[in-house]
């Protein structure tokens, strides 16, 4: 899309385009390796925020003895990974280091740019405050990384999945809008015919996939994911007993491993359900060239999303297969997004 907008000299907005959409594609990437960083169990490794030292990893030999017996102070080593050498924290530590030094990365990518748009009056009105919740939200998004870790580190020697729940879908959304408030500058005089039913449908379907990609971080945190590995159904049964194993019944459904994967699993029928009906609805309507192409890719990824949610559950979540299902969710939400902008009033 970048290379599109290059040759699209008449748009006085492409160095704003250019850099809104690059910091998507980091924030793409920050995903992908938080969720590596995950399903590899390298969260907990830094136990420690600091925000300019932080860059910097241990340079030498004594560096990681005394990093690494920082970790050992914590429950994480202490109760599961007590038999870890030095090298083995090293590969967990490396994951987690990462993580932190690409939300950096992002930081500086946002704010330098922003000033020097500012200054120089490129970015006037409403795009200044569009671009002020941009850096809001990535601010707030480095605040719950850290304050998803912190809970990790002191009983349980695992992240509350509420918090990894709520890390993850502040990333999605920073995405979200950030893509939302490019694509606006990207088709600013595009003329769109006005269907409020379609926009209204794809807004619930926006809203159903943010709850879906909460429940996937639910599956992710209480790991989920290993149990129950057969499809269509919950072993062999539509719905299995431990979906309804505690009391009272509601918590099930977002404290438990059974109640947890159901609506995961179940939410899915429901989005694709969304998306055949969208694309029934729209054969009502005629389309623009825009709109047309946004339906097509929604079919296309949210078929291809489903597919890779099966094999990730039958296959028991390696960590390749769930990364390309997190990054199957990534794309899905982009894609709505997309649609969502196709069918927005002109």
């Amino acid at each position: 899309m970048i290379f599109q907008i290059l040759k699209m000299k008449n748009n006085p907005h492409n160095p704003i385009i250019i850099w809104l959409l690059t910091g998507c594609i980091l924030i793409f990437l920050m995903v992908v390796i938080g969720g590596i960083t995950r399903l590899t169990n390298s969260g907990l490794s830094m136990v420690d925020w600091k925000l300019i030292m932080g860059m910097i990893p241990p340079l030498s030999e004594q560096d990681w003895i005394e990093t690494f017996s920082a970790y050992k102070q914590f429950p994480e080593y202490q109760e599961v990974n007590f038999m870890f050498t030095l090298e083995e924290f090293k590969a967990i530590f490396f994951w987690e280091y990462l993580h932190r030094l690409i939300g950096r990365v992002i930081g500086i990518v946002f704010i330098v740019p922003f000033f020097y748009f500012l200054i120089r009056k490129k970015i006037t009105g409403k795009l200044t405050k569009q671009c002020l919740i941009i850096l809001g939200m990535g601010a707030f998004q480095g605040f719950l990384g850290w304050w998803m870790v912190k809970s990790g580190l002191v009983d349980n020697p695992d992240v509350s999945h509420y918090r990894l729940a709520i890390h993850l879908i502040a990333a999605f959304l920073t995405f979200a809008y950030t893509f939302w408030v490019a694509l606006d500058l990207i088709y600013k005089d595009v003329e769109r015919p006005n269907f409020s039913s379609m926009r209204n449908w794809v807004s619930v379907l926006f809203i159903i996939t943010i709850i879906q990609i909460i429940y996937g971080a639910f599956v992710a945190g209480l790991n989920a994911g290993f149990i129950m590995n057969t499809w269509p159904k919950m072993g062999e049964r539509w719905i299995s007993e431990s979906v309804t194993a505690m009391e009272p019944l509601w918590i099930n459904f977002v404290d438990g491993i059974g109640g947890v994967q159901f609506i995961h699993r179940y939410l899915a029928y429901v989005v694709v359900g969304l998306v055949l009906f969208l694309l029934l609805k729209s054969s009502k309507y005629e389309l623009n060239k825009i709109q047309s192409k946004a339906l097509i890719a929604l079919i296309v990824v949210v078929f291809t999303q489903f597919l890779l949610g099966v094999f990730t559950l039958l296959y028991a979540v390696p960590v390749w297969l769930g990364v390309i299902h997190q990054v199957g969710a990534f794309l899905l939400l982009g894609v709505v997004v997309y649609t969502a902008s196709s069918f927005r009033k002109t």
